[in-house]
């Protein structure tokens, strides 16, 4: 019998993906012991934990055959996976944010500068808004980009804004609906198809109950 490698996230993905997987009857416990271990071995699935940042990364280059990604990964690194599932956990939003004191006219003759996690995601979203902007790359701390002037509006994930409110800052847009999706690197989809298209199976089954 084929043994797929996994790739789960760390963090609350991990504890829900575990449950998911769990009522599809395949049980992914060992994951969720206090280990510093990255593989598990969980009968019929190697369960890799990784960040979540590099999930799309290990299945496009096949160094897992499936994992859970959040859609925002996803459309950021837009790597070749198949997408056969939305999960329906880790929802978030991403939206756009500026200063609740300082409002922009986005239409102005004026130099608009976006800071974000998502580069990529952002310019597109500009091009699809039809505005020019300069999108600055940061990695952390995204909030404090216009509370400093380092730009005027932010792209990122939110839950319930409370963060936003906290540094003064507020929504004027939304990017995007954000979920954890089951991707399938497409050489696994061919040459694992029974596996794959079992589990694939079972995880429907275990989100229709």
């Amino acid at each position: 019998m084929s043994v797929l490698r996994l790739a789960l996230p760390k963090g609350r993905i991990l504890e829900e993906s575990a449950a998911i997987f769990g009522r599809a009857g395949y049980d992914l416990s060992p994951v969720l012991g206090d280990s510093r271990r990255l593989i598990h071995d969980c009968g019929v699935v190697r369960v890799l934990v990784l960040r979540s940042s590099d999930i799309s990364t290990y299945v496009a280059h096949g160094a897992a055959d499936l994992g859970v990604c959040g859609s925002d990964v996803l459309d950021e690194d837009g790597a070749d996976l198949y997408e056969p599932l939305d999960l329906g956990i880790g929802r978030c939003r991403m939206i756009v944010a500026e200063r609740a004191d300082v409002r922009l006219d986005e239409r102005a003759p004026i130099h608009v500068r976006y800071a974000t996690k998502y580069p990529r995601t952002t310019r597109e979203y500009l091009r699809r808004k039809g505005l020019t902007a300069e999108v600055i790359k940061l990695s952390g701390a995204i909030e404090l980009g216009p509370l400093t002037g380092l730009c005027d509006r932010i792209v990122d994930i939110t839950q319930t804004g409370e963060t936003l409110r906290q540094n003064g800052l507020t929504e004027v847009d939304t990017v995007a609906e954000v979920s954890s999706r089951l991707v399938v690197n497409p050489a696994a989809m061919k040459l694992e198809a029974t596996a794959v298209g079992e589990l694939i199976g079972r995880l429907e089954g275990a989100l229709a109950r």
